[in-house]
């Protein structure tokens, strides 16, 4: 076979396969698309029917996966500032750092003009496993938390913590997971996230010790999570799950005043079967005021709409 023809063939060849490449690929989207049967697949230790929020409670703020990805495509600070008013305003001013495994970072504000700072962590898809602690003066820790998410991008961790009293506060997240596993931290004290719901006219007591379960439609895709006490410290455990005894995120929690120091999260319901589930994890003597709401929903989401996930 001489050159010309090698080419001629080699031609044909390039011009058959692309399209069966396209096709290939076509086709595994619409398996994939395909294979979602989770609505009818809840688990049996929900309380309640599935809560489907009416459609007036939609936020209009950015759920924490897409913060989170928004933090990772900032690579420079001219671009954090194009997008920071979806975000936060303060996001072109603030350091998005990289903490690596066994590592420890800390923020650190003097004065104290901001009553709150908001930390989000995530990760680029790897498991989640931090401890996020608030320091306010020498061997004074009053609040803490150990974090943990199945995957850190979709599934992100974003909470405010209020600093009420005057001084120096000091934010310290430590990645207790392996040095495989990085994350990315990223902390604001200004325009930090504000709850929709009215904490005293959609909470519930959980006594010490007790257990309460909130079930979600499919197409809430955030929920914000208060939790406070009267005065007394603050013990719990948060978990999101999809599926019976399926733990996709937990958040350990402690505060030593749930009345000056109260607790609000934004967690983000992927998929169908998710479930809220809070622990007072303190003693009888130490009831909490929980509520948990739709943050976000979807608006454009059909009965006839494949949910994509698992359990």
């Amino acid at each position: 076979m001489t050159s010309q023809g090698s080419a001629q063939q080699a031609g044909l060849f390039g011009q058959v396969g692309a399209p069966a490449s396209t096709a290939s690929l076509a086709s595994l989207l619409l398996v994939r698309g395909g294979q979602s049967s989770l609505d009818g697949k809840r688990g049996g230790f929900v309380e309640s029917l599935p809560m489907t929020p009416p459609r007036s409670m939609e936020a209009g703020r950015t759920t924490g996966a897409a913060v989170a990805s928004q933090i990772r495509e900032f690579e420079n600070p001219q671009s954090m500032g194009e997008a920071a008013g979806q975000v936060s305003r303060s996001i072109a001013k603030s350091d998005t750092v990289i903490v690596q495994g066994g590592s420890l970072r800390t923020w650190a504000y003097r004065s104290s003009p901001f009553d709150r700072v908001q930390v989000v962590l995530s990760t680029d898809g790897r498991p989640l496993d931090a401890d996020v602690r608030l320091w306010q003066g020498p061997d004074n820790t009053p609040c803490k938390m150990r974090v943990y998410s199945e995957d850190g991008s979709t599934r992100p961790f974003s909470a405010v913590i209020a600093t009420p009293h005057d001084g120096a506060n000091t934010v310290a997240v430590r990645n207790v997971g392996q040095i495989e596993f990085p994350l990315d931290a990223f902390v604001t004290a200004t325009e930090v996230d504000e709850p929709i719901a009215d904490l005293s006219e959609t909470s519930i007591i959980v006594q010490g010790g007790a257990l309460r379960t909130w079930p979600f439609d499919t197409a809430v895709e955030s929920v914000e999570i208060m939790l406070e006490t009267d005065g007394r410290p603050l013990n719990a455990r948060i978990e999101m799950l999809q599926g019976p005894n399926n733990i996709k995120q937990v958040i350990e929690l402690y505060t030593e005043d749930g009345l000056e120091r109260p607790f609000f999260a934004i967690i983000d319901a992927i998929g169908s079967g998710n479930v809220i589930r809070i622990v007072n994890t303190g003693p009888m003597e130490y009831p909490l005021t929980a509520s948990v709401q739709p943050h976000s929903i979807n608006d454009n989401l059909s009965l006839n709409t494949p949910v994509i996930g698992g359990w």
